[in-house]
């Protein structure tokens, strides 16, 4: 088992200070599961890998445009141009890409 993925798990805990709770949100695991990744006794596979890797390009993109620490509020916000969904349940669903248009818009607000 490879534990670059529970790494990856690690790395959005801590940068983009989501919980246990928002990571199992985002990528259809337990929340006991997603501790076991962070004490890196387990580590994700298939699609929850693939929704982990998806978070973690999104917050690491969000740390540059907002404040880390109000990471966590604006993904669990409604948001208009995400039909008021919040872009964790897009994420949760595999829309990885609406949430990262949206975060381009932010990123250069004169594009959007």
């Amino acid at each position: 088992m490879t534990f670059a993925y529970a790494e990856e798990a690690i790395h959005v805990h801590d940068s983009g200070h989501l919980s246990d709770r928002e990571i199992a949100r985002a990528t259809g695991a337990a929340p006991s599961t997603v501790r076991e990744w962070l004490a890196r006794r387990s580590a994700p596979s298939g699609v929850r890998a693939e929704r982990l890797v998806e978070l973690s390009s999104l917050v690491e993109r969000l740390a540059r445009v907002i404040r880390p620490t109000y990471i966590p509020v604006w993904l669990n916000k409604p948001i208009p141009a995400l039909d008021d969904d919040k872009p964790i349940e897009r994420i949760a669903a595999g829309d990885y890409r609406a949430v990262a248009r949206l975060i381009s818009g932010l990123e250069d607000p004169g594009a959007s």
